[in-house]
């Protein structure tokens, strides 16, 4: 039976602490976001520029994920998620020294070594909720953790628009710096379970990083042959980069926000405001198909293809909005179905990989989606340079959706 939100928080203190380090990480990683968007428009004003950024900050992920999640298996996870926060700060103060068009190479080497440690933090932080939970507390784990992100990206783009518009985006990136050592203070007191993987031989943990990295290469060709080996858990690690196919999207906001919307300062506030309709509507998604269908596996699955289409209908309904609030709307409706499918294969994951190989799945998982995400933004931002408008991006970009959709039903849609 699955357990309440409330009920887990008050009884489950290590999962709590956990959650109180995702929230001060992520309110200020979107601070961070709405600035860098701004900051890169006034240095270039280029979509294609604003495509090259979005790569910058999915790329590296396709790349670095599968490796992270050997070290993720081999390592404690929160030592892990600890180095990860301290380097994220580090790289984030980088970004005060950018001034002009020169300095522009710095953003972008920020951006990726930033990156580059968030593909072994998100990994290895969905990898140690069962050490931290039972069986019965995940999915309810992970929807109060996708609800989260989902608040801390509308309470943080709005409030990172109105930094960037009022106190300017150094202020921002000052801020996000202070969030992520915060972040690691918080999470050095989680205490999760000692697990087999952990325990079982004290002496393997003990090896040099030499015999780390010379067995890298077999551990991660053990994880990608237990996906592709195993059917469901095949379908449900490519369904956040099927969805990522569209995510193009995350430019189209900013375009709408700048080019369309304007409002504040270089349209800070605009894309503030999308960027927060975009959360409300993932906080509210699982929230209301937890309620409507509860947690059983068959509606899970269900929900997750049912997420595609939500999504698709929100876009397509963007394409034809003429105010910033009915476009708003329409935001909040869309991502009510990409977080549907988010949170839940991301549960059904935890429920189905043995505990040894979750690092290297949710790292292959990551590396996937990162992949689409940044292709996606990129063609995205180049097709906007050639003049295409934000609206008829919106209706392309929907059209993904229903194709996307329709793949991941054909795989998951059964008895």
């Amino acid at each position: 039976m699955a357990v309440g939100y409330v009920a887990l928080l008050r009884r489950n203190k290590q999962f709590r602490r956990l959650w109180y380090g995702q929230i001060v990480s992520q309110l200020g990683d979107w601070l961070d976001s709405i600035a860098l968007f701004i900051l890169l428009l006034n240095l270039t004003g280029s979509g294609q520029a604003l495509g090259l950024l979005l790569l910058a900050e999915f790329l590296p992920g396709a790349l670095v994920s599968p490796f992270a999640g050997v070290v993720i298996d081999r390592l404690p996870r929160k030592l892990v998620l600890i180095a990860s926060d301290l380097g994220r700060a580090a790289m984030v103060l980088l970004l005060l020294l950018v001034n002009s068009p020169a300095d522009l190479w710095l953003v972008y080497v920020a951006v990726v070594l930033k990156v580059s440690m968030a593909a072994f933090f998100e990994p290895a932080r969905s990898a140690i909720l069962p050490s931290l939970c039972t069986r019965e507390e995940l999915v309810t784990a992970n929807a109060i953790s996708g609800a989260t992100w989902s608040a801390m990206l509308a309470i943080g783009a709005a409030l990172g628009g109105l930094v960037a518009a009022t106190l300017g985006v150094r202020a921002a990136f000052l801020l996000d710096a202070a969030s992520f050592l915060l972040s690691a203070a918080i999470i050095a007191t989680v205490q999760p379970r000692p697990s087999e993987r952990l325990s079982a031989d004290s002496a393997s943990q003990g090896r040099s990083v030499r015999a780390l990295v010379g067995q890298a290469g077999g551990e991660l060709r053990e994880g990608v042959r237990y996906v592709v080996r195993h059917r469901e858990v095949f379908w449900l690690t490519l369904t956040k980069a099927l969805w990522s196919v569209g995510g193009g999207v995350l430019l189209l906001l900013t375009l709408l926000g700048r080019e369309v919307f304007p409002l504040g300062r270089d349209g800070a506030l605009s894309i503030g405001l999308l960027y927060a309709a975009r959360g409300l509507g993932t906080g509210i998604g699982p929230l209301l198909a937890l309620r409507l269908g509860g947690d059983g596996q068959r509606f899970l699955r269900r929900a997750i293809v049912m997420g595609f289409f939500v999504t698709a209908a929100g876009y397509l309904a963007l394409s034809a909005m003429p105010t910033l609030a009915l476009a708003a709307l329409a935001v909040l409706f869309a991502h009510l179905g990409g977080s549907v499918q988010w949170v839940f294969s991301t549960a059904l994951l935890q429920t189905r990989v043995p505990d040894q190989l979750l690092g290297r799945v949710f790292a292959t998982e990551y590396a996937a989606l990162t992949l689409t995400t940044a292709l996606s933004a990129y063609l995205t931002g180049v097709i906007a340079d050639q003049g295409v408008s934000p609206w008829a991006l919106s209706l392309g970009l929907g059209g993904v959706f229903l194709v996307t959709g329709t793949i991941i039903g054909l795989a998951l849609w059964r008895e």
